[in-house]
């Protein structure tokens, strides 16, 4: 459907609803002068769902894999391609339809095509809860009705079958559906939907918010308003990224948009594919909210393994250090300063979230903000030479009174305390704890090294106790320190740890391997199982919707409380467990429960049975349906660690909960009570204490042992090595002058000059420019600029020597562009002969990382590197406390898994079963002595063949510590079916 062309007055009227708050045309047209204006009125909102959003949602229902990525023939001849590339070339036939029939000004769709990234539009203050109470509403339904049920506990599988329990969007289509204004779609424009949503964002309360919905109601079908609620939750599920619709808009979307978390910017900036980005535009700003660096999730595998894949693209063996920093239960924030003498003490500051909401309002804009939570506090903790500067850390709770971090949900409540009471030295108060530093005076200090940007954090902020303060880290060489710094912040109930390379640069938006979180889920289990009484259920999601899918378990009441009256079946809530159930637990909880369950009634709690946390007042964890103890069951539970929680009765829960099996042979009275609990407890950190004391042990006898060094002559002491004669001939008849270190790999001088000896090459003191001798330098250091300034020289990067060196041929290598220091013109021009247009050398193998640079480099019409769909909703999931095991991608993150197959087992089945695993983020050893192996899975023809095998593979893993578990190939198939990792005692072989 073309759009037809409109009067220039209807289109500046429709460009004036581009006006939010105090925001006017002429300021947009002064911020934003390149602004692009369309020829034409955006299109219908119908439009874009059609011809968008649904698109993609069927594309995202078709199989993928990696045949699918390859474009086949079909059957006729016909040229397939993947769902991937079917999913870009949706997007860019909506996106060059707007060019042509709209303009360039993409805005307007994008705010609703990536709603969570609108930055200019405030919250809606709606969630799934607060829209269905508006829907009953509108439609005038009784909210006891079935309709009224089903928006208000969408959740609830309900009376009706209904496939979209758990889905609220869909719960909403359903109802609408049966009482809908419209049968056809509406005629609301893209720029109407924007306008009404800005009066709804704006709206306070249900007053101002339902004639707002009902007019949507009253102007659109069930299918607009569907999506409409999805854009609302931000929760569109259209199956690509943020990422995606950026880059295919602008091959610099996605770059522009890291540096400045502005929507608006990004379409108006990038509006045409022939602008490009300066180096200036690509940059950090003072006051301009970038997206952070993340940190990479925890993997499968050993520490050691952690180590290596953090450190492989840097280390060396005189440089393999990495650092280890306690992960923090805060919010990422990042402060910016500048010097201002408009304000009131000569610095302005400004406050940022990781999702680029502003908090300078509760944490202050200068030293002498009234209102300040914590700028007032700072006059002292800058160097005076600091004129501006940005610092990326975390803002926590401190509680003066027990010196410690508090839990993150204390964060807001604290620092409104501190604004009304800013010099009370008692009580909770935010404490920014800052890892790293991005600017500095006029610099952005992003491609220089962790280690170097602590150094430059170090000289420009001094801190203030309590108040700003640098984090600390802790540099290792060794895995083995790991373990023991996950115990003790498991001990002070933190969130983890993170490893992180001290010689990576940072990475704006990019979750990789320099950064890597080490959660206390990798650690062993608790020592023994705890077993607890079920007393109420959570109705699920996705595919999980329509039934009770985790569960609230509690324990029982002591002696102590039965004799202060407490009910003897009474149970105290104590943790919620979701992961590990699979299809037949489900249906046995359901036959041997039916009936009993009975729906939580907030306003009369079931307190003669079941205790929450915060009482009946608070009623934390509050579950959706209640079982009496006595009609309940047991259930034995394994966990991570315990540890203290507000949210649950006895102030006391488990760390990353997962359902072992149920206890059909123990009745309700015979699971846990507290005193029990708490006796189990201290047993298992007792023998947590021993397994610490045998590992620093170890490693003080590790330190002791005398390491073999040998030393050039002439070299510092510190740099370890001898030259013995020449190890190769590559740089044979060459002669070089070493100027500088070396940065990247970090080498000193004359740790570079044994390497050119060692293979051949002559070394002089003396730089003769004009002569053959090759120049090294990789700092612009004294020597180096007056060389440059003398007049033509060329000087080579000492990467090019370790270039060589890798390469192991007996030829140097041509020089690359990468190689230049300084080079004449006609040098770079040869140098840029020897690379492909994308910088692929013609000569030598990549490394790993310099491969990955190439890749994300690439233009993105060549490549569209992008990060999993999903990694996001993980990440927000992990940082709850929330288990993963539930998503089929990350099922088997902790296991390595040797397969121990009969001789007459098909290759072919075996992969199959490889596939899982590694779909599920585990890895696959090839040998049974792989001392990271977690389980063997025996693959036989028949029960006598896998008692065999297994009776083989214990021989061998027999004398290990710990154990790895053996299980029979039904395990997987279970695991896979159900979605969870199941516990494998079910599974072993008889």
């Amino acid at each position: 459907m073309s759009q037809k062309p409109r009067s220039p007055e209807a289109v500046d009227e429709e460009r004036r609803q581009y006006e939010t708050g105090s925001t006017t045309l002429k300021e947009l047209d002064e911020e934003y002068p390149y602004r692009p204006k369309n020829h034409s009125r955006t299109f219908l909102f119908s439009e874009l769902y059609q011809g968008l959003f649904d698109r993609l949602n069927e594309n995202k229902k078709k199989p993928s894999g990696p045949n699918v990525h390859r474009a086949k023939l079909g059957p006729h001849g016909s040229n397939k391609i993947s769902p991937h590339e079917q999913r870009r070339s949706i997007i860019e036939q909506f996106f060059s339809r707007w060019r042509t029939e709209v303009g360039n000004d993409i805005y307007p769709a994008m705010r609703l095509i990536i709603p969570s990234q609108d930055r200019d539009r405030t919250v809606y203050g709606l969630k799934e809860n607060a829209i269905g109470k508006l829907f009953v509403k509108i439609l005038k339904i009784d909210r006891n009705s079935e309709d009224g049920k089903a928006l208000l506990r969408w959740k609830d599988p309900g009376q009706r079958v209904s496939s979209m329990a758990g889905d609220f969007s869909g719960r909403c289509h359903e109802v609408i559906s049966r009482r809908p204004i419209l049968m056809d779609p509406g005629d609301m424009s893209i720029a109407d939907v924007n306008v009404m949503l800005d009066k709804l964002s704006a709206a306070s309360g249900e007053k101002e918010q339902l004639p707002l919905l009902e007019s949507f109601y009253h102007r659109m079908n069930a299918d607009e308003l569907m999506w409409l609620i999805r854009i609302v939750l931000k929760q569109m599920k259209v199956g690509a990224t943020e990422k995606t619709f950026l880059n295919i808009w602008h091959a610099d979307g996605d770059t522009l948009f890291n540096v400045s978390s502005n929507l608006r910017r990004v379409c108006w900036q990038l509006h045409s594919p022939n602008i490009d980005l300066n180096g200036r535009q690509s940059q950090i700003e003072l006051f301009q909210i970038f997206q952070p660096q993340l940190a990479q999730f925890q993997f499968s595998g050993t520490f050691q393994k952690m180590v290596d894949v953090l450190t492989r693209s840097h280390r060396s063996e005189t440089d393999n250090d990495f650092w280890i920093e306690e992960k923090l239960d805060g919010e990422r924030m990042q402060m910016h300063m500048q010097k201002d003498d408009t304000v009131r003490g000569g610095m302005r500051f400004a406050f940022w979230s990781r999702q680029a909401k502003n908090y300078t309002y509760l944490y202050g804009n200068g030293f002498f903000d009234q209102k300040s939570s914590l700028t007032r506090h700072l006059r002292d903790a800058f160097l005076p030479e600091v004129t501006s500067i940005i610092l990326d850390g975390e803002m926590v709770t401190w509680d003066m009174d027990i010196d410690k971090i508090m839990n993150f949900g204390t964060l807001k409540t604290a620092a409104l305390a501190a604004q009304k009471n800013p010099f009370d030295q008692t009580g909770p108060r935010p404490l920014f704890r800052v890892f790293d530093i991005l600017y500095l005076n006029d610099n952005d200090l992003r491609q220089y090294m962790l280690r170097d940007r602590r150094a430059a954090l170090e000289r420009a902020v001094k801190g203030v106790h309590r108040r700003l303060e640098l984090h600390p880290h802790e540099t290792a060489t060794s895995p083995e320190v790991i373990e023991p710094a996950l115990r003790t912040v498991v001990a002070n109930a933190s969130e983890g740890l993170v490893l992180k390379d001290p010689r990576s640069v940072y990475t704006l938006n990019s979750r990789n391997d320099d950064w890597i979180k080490v959660k206390p889920e990798y650690m062993d289990d608790l020592g023994e199982n705890v077993d607890v009484v079920v007393i109420g259920g959570y109705y699920g999601s996705g595919h999980r919707g329509g039934r009770l899918s985790s569960f609230l378990c509690g324990l029982r009441p002591t002696k102590n409380d039965i004799r202060a009256g407490v009910n003897p079946e009474t149970c105290f809530s104590f943790c919620k467990v979701g992961g590990g159930f699979k299809g037949e637990d489900y249906q046995q909880i359901l036959e041997m429960t039916e009936g009993k369950w009975h729906d939580w009634d907030r306003k009369k709690p079931p307190s003669e049975y079941v205790i929450l946390g915060g009482g009946e007042a608070r009623q934390a964890e509050r579950p959706d349906k209640w079982i009496r103890p006595s009609d309940s069951f047991v259930i034995s539970v394994k966990a991570a660690s315990a540890t203290t929680s507000d949210q649950f009765a006895k102030l006391i829960t488990l760390r990353f909960p997962r359902f072992k099996g149920l206890r059909l042979d123990r009745t309700w009275d015979s699971a846990l009570d507290y005193d029990e609990f708490m006796t189990l407890r201290k047993r298992m950190e007792e023998a947590a204490e021993g397994k610490t004391m045998q590992m620093e042990k170890k490693r003080a006898r590790a330190s002791k042992r005398v390491k073999k060094e040998v030393v050039i002559a002439g070299q510092e002491a510190e740099t370890p090595a001898v030259f013995e004669g020449p190890q190769s001939k590559v740089f044979q008849n060459l002669k070089f002058c070493v100027l500088s270190d070396s940065t990247n790999p970090r080498k000193s001088k004359a740790q570079i000059e044994a390497f050119i000896k060692e293979n051949g090459g002559a070394i002089s003191q003396k730089a003769e420019v004009g002569s053959e001798m090759i120049l090294l330098a990789d700092k612009k250091v004294v020597k180096v600029a007056s060389l440059i300034k003398a007049g033509e020289v060329e000087i080579i990067r000492p990467k090019w020597v370790f270039d060589c060196l890798a390469e192991g041929n007996n030829y140097v290598l041509p020089y690359e562009p990468v190689h230049l220091f300084h080079a004449t013109d006609g040098l770079r021009d040869w140098a840029q002969d020897n690379v492909d247009e994308f910088g692929d050398s013609y000569a030598r193998n990549f490394s790993l990382k310099e491969l990955r640079d190439l890749l994300m480099d690439m233009p993105k019409k060549e490549i569209d590197y992008e990060p999993f769909d999903k990694q996001l909703f993980v990440n927000q999931l992990e940082e709850h406390g929330h288990d993963l095991g539930n998503l089929k991608c990350h099922m088997f993150r902790r296991n390595v898994v040797y397969f121990a197959a009969g001789e007459s087992i098909s290759p072919i089945r075996v992969l199959k079963f490889r596939n899982w695993v590694q779909f599920g983020g585990g890895i696959v050893s090839e040998d049974l002595d792989d001392i990271s192996v977690t389980h063997v899975v025996v693959v036989g023809a028949d029960e006598q063949n896998e008692r065999d095998l297994s009776a083989g593979v214990r021989t061998v893993i027999s004398q290990r510590t710990p154990v790895p578990r053996v299980v029979t190939q039904l395990w997987l198939k279970e695991c896979w079916k159900e979605s969870t990792l199941l516990d494998e005692e079910r599974y072993a072989p008889a």
